[in-house]
C-alpha cells in the first residue's frame, strides 16, 4: 500500500475545503440575487388609489334652501350610492383621495353634478340646490319587453340622422380603453389635451372653433343620463366605454333636439347614455 506524505495530504485538505467553500457559497449568493427580484417596488400613487382617505360631507337642498329627504348622491367609477335624510344631509367616510365625478339626482328634480377633489385625512363640505321640475306623465301600455325609454328615443333620433351616433356594439367595436379614445372619432369633436396641471386632462373642444378652453375655445356641452356635467369636463372622468349603451354627438343649435338646446349650447353637445342596469 502506498501513502501519500503528510504535506501533500495537508494540502489536498486545504484544497477540498476551498472548494466546499465555495459550493456551499455560490448558491446562498444566487438566493439572495432571486430574493432582490422579488422584492415589491412602491407602486405609483394616483387618484383614487391612494391609501390615504378622506371624507364628504354635504346637504341638497331647493331653490328655497329647503332640506330635500331622498335625494341620491353617487360617485362616478366607485359603489358610492347614498340618500339624504330628513335635514337633507350626507355623509360619506373612507373615500381614497382624488378627484371625482359626483351626481345628485331626485325624482321631480333637475339633476346637477361637479367635479370634486377629496382631500386626504381631511374633510371635503359640499352643498347643492336641486331646481324642481313639473313633467306631465302620459300613460303607459306595457305589451312587451322594450328598450328602456332613454335608448328608445335615443334610437328614434338615430333614425332621423341630425347627428353622429354610435350604439353599444359600435362603441365595443373599437376596442378602446378609455371613453375619450372612443370620442375622437366623431369628426365634430376636437379632443384637446390641458397641460396646464400636474395631471393632462382632456376637454371636447367644437371641431368649428378648435384650440384649448383655457384659451377662449369653445368647449361643447357634455350629458351623462341626461345630467349636464360641468363645462369645460374632462373627459378622462367618464365611464369606461364597457359602460356604454350608446353616444349622440350634436355640432350646433340646427341640429340639436329642443330638450338640450338652451343659450350655452352653442358649442354642441355629447349625449352619454350609459347600458342599462
Amino acid at each position: 500500500m502506498h501513502f501519500r506524505p503528510s504535506a501533500e495530504l495537508d494540502s489536498m485538505h486545504r484544497a477540498l475545503r476551498f472548494f466546499l467553500g465555495v459550493a456551499v457559497a455560490v448558491p446562498t449568493v444566487m438566493v439572495t440575487a432571486a430574493n432582490a427580484q422579488n422584492t415589491p417596488t412602491p407602486a405609483r400613487v394616483t387618484p383614487g388609489t391612494s391609501r390615504a382617505l378622506g371624507t364628504i360631507d354635504g346637504i341638497v337642498s331647493d331653490t328655497n334652501l329647503v332640506p330635500l329627504q331622498a335625494a341620491f348622491i353617487s360617485v362616478l367609477g366607485t359603489t358610492i350610492r347614498i340618500g339624504t335624510g330628513p335635514n337633507g344631509r350626507f355623509r360619506i367616510t373612507k373615500v381614497p383621495a382624488g378627484e371625482y365625478l359626483l351626481i345628485v339626482k331626485r325624482v321631480g328634480y333637475r339633476p346637477t353634478s361637479a367635479v370634486i377633489n377629496v382631500p386626504a385625512a381631511d374633510t371635503l363640505r359640499l352643498a347643492y340646490m336641486l331646481e324642481k321640475v313639473v313633467e306631465e306623465l302620459k300613460p303607459v301600455v306595457v305589451t312587451e319587453k322594450s328598450p328602456s325609454k332613454r335608448m328608445a328615443e335615443f334610437e328614434e333620433r338615430r333614425r332621423f340622422g341630425l347627428g353622429q351616433f354610435m350604439n353599444a356594439d359600435e362603441i365595443a367595436a373599437r376596442n378602446s380603453v378609455y371613453t375619450t379614445e372612443v370620442l375622437r372619432n366623431f369628426t365634430t369633436i376636437n379632443v384637446s389635451p390641458d397641460h396646464s396641471g400636474a395631471i393632462t386632462q382632456y376637454y371636447a373642444i367644437s371641431k368649428r372653433e378648435g384650440g384649448n378652453p383655457q384659451l377662449g375655445a369653445c368647449p361643447m356641452q357634455v350629458y351623462l343620463d341626461q345630467v349636464p356635467l360641468p363645462s369645460p369636463f374632462n373627459l378622462d372622468l367618464l365611464p369606461a366605454p364597457k359602460e356604454l349603451g350608446g353616444i349622440e354627438v350634436y355640432s350646433g343649435p340646427s341640429t340639436m333636439p329642443p330638450q338640450f338646446n338652451g343659450y350655452d349650447r352653442g358649442c354642441g353637445v355629447i349625449l352619454i347614455w350609459t347600458k342599462d342596469s
